[in-house]
């Protein structure tokens, strides 16, 4: 158990049933009244996203999580394989919990969050960035650099991406895992 004025961000806590990171808060101390914290809790589960308050000295129950590096192994129906990098054990994530799914390849590392009590993992997120190569994309025509306007492309994951027209096939980029966004070319 912690108390409400020990909640900073990535504290996790259990209310209601389900757990919930902390993303932001704010210590409150209005005129008159006592003090409180303003909190936006994201939910493990479903991502949505609920602003709470709590009163100074509230009780609330903290959930241990444990943050460990997994590799991508393979697909298994709507399962992905990971493997722990410590112990070489091999573990079963549905795809709906690992956050940038689509950009991710064989032998990428992710981070995967469990609840430290009953070893559940919660979530798994792929690095903010990765490399991929593009397998198609419509030729780009020279001087086609002066406007802003972008094409799709398929990288090697199967996903698509939206690219300048510069950009070929064969040629390496850079995506951001959260959005799907072309972040820059790799040389």
């Amino acid at each position: 158990m912690i108390n409400a004025q020990d909640i900073k961000n990535g504290t996790c806590i259990r209310m209601d049933g389900r757990l919930y990171f902390c993303i932001e808060f704010l210590h409150v101390k209005p005129g008159k009244g006592n003090t409180f914290m303003r909190t936006k809790l994201k939910d493990v589960v479903d991502g949505r996203v609920l602003e709470r308050r709590f009163n100074i000295g509230e009780k609330l129950e903290d959930v241990r999580v444990e943050r460990r590096p997994y590799q991508y192994l393979y697909m298994d129906g709507s399962d992905a394989i990971f493997m722990n990098q410590e112990t070489y054990e091999q573990i079963p994530i549905l795809k709906e919990v690992i956050t940038g799914v689509d950009f991710m390849k064989e032998g990428d590392v992710v981070e995967v969050v469990t609840d430290a009590s009953t070893e559940t993992v919660l979530y798994a997120e792929m690095p903010v960035k990765t490399v991929l190569e593009i397998t198609y994309t419509e030729p780009g025509l020279k001087g086609d650099t002066a406007t802003n306007t972008l094409k799709p492309a398929t990288v090697e994951t199967g996903a698509t991406v939206k690219v300048p027209l510069f950009i070929n096939t064969g040629e390496k980029i850079e995506v951001d895992t959260r959005d799907g966004s072309y972040v820059g070319r790799v040389r």
